[in-house]
């Protein structure tokens, strides 16, 4: 993540300055919502997960997938978008406070770092099948799965542009 954005929009946060602000949100009491994912190419069914995510706490914190990771989960023609114009998207949106991109393979790292009480997926995926869970559960974290937007995906949408 280079320097120029890392304030932007005053929500997107390097690690070491997030790990600072869910500091001065936990003092406050407030319940940390917490959600990731690669986010290329932004469209209404990551809004409405992300809106949903929000319901669920006061602050809601988005991990964004690196440049890199996403090339290792989505190919070598992605992202679409560079993580910087991804994370500052993101942080343009009202039901978003703060944003951080990792590039590790999961968001186990990030996960711990910030100890989310609440961890949020899109329901692409059963309890059972999100990978980070072990590590929600290792410090009391709460994880829900939301329902998707149907028919509404970045794939779906590269595909019908070719």
């Amino acid at each position: 993540m280079t320097n120029s954005f890392t304030f932007t929009a005053g929500k997107v946060f390097a690690r070491d300055m997030l790990k600072q602000q869910v500091e001065i949100w936990r003092a406050q009491g407030l319940t940390l919502v917490m959600t990731n994912g690669c986010f290329d190419l932004l469209h209404a069914g990551h809004i409405t997960s992300l809106e949903n995510a929000r319901t669920f706490g006061h602050k809601l914190i988005v991990a964004v997938n690196s440049d890199a990771s996403v090339k290792r989960l989505k190919g070598p023609d992605r992202p679409l978008n560079t993580e910087e114009d991804r994370a500052r998207v993101l942080a343009a949106l009202s039901c978003v406070d703060a944003v951080t991109i990792f590039a590790e393979e999961r968001a186990d790292t990030i996960l711990l770092l910030v100890k989310p009480d609440i961890y949020v997926k899109g329901g692409d995926y059963t309890p059972e099948q999100v990978p980070e869970r072990p590590t929600v559960e290792s410090y009391g974290g709460k994880m829900i799965i939301t329902p998707l937007l149907p028919g509404r995906s970045t794939t779906q949408l590269i595909e019908s542009c070719k």
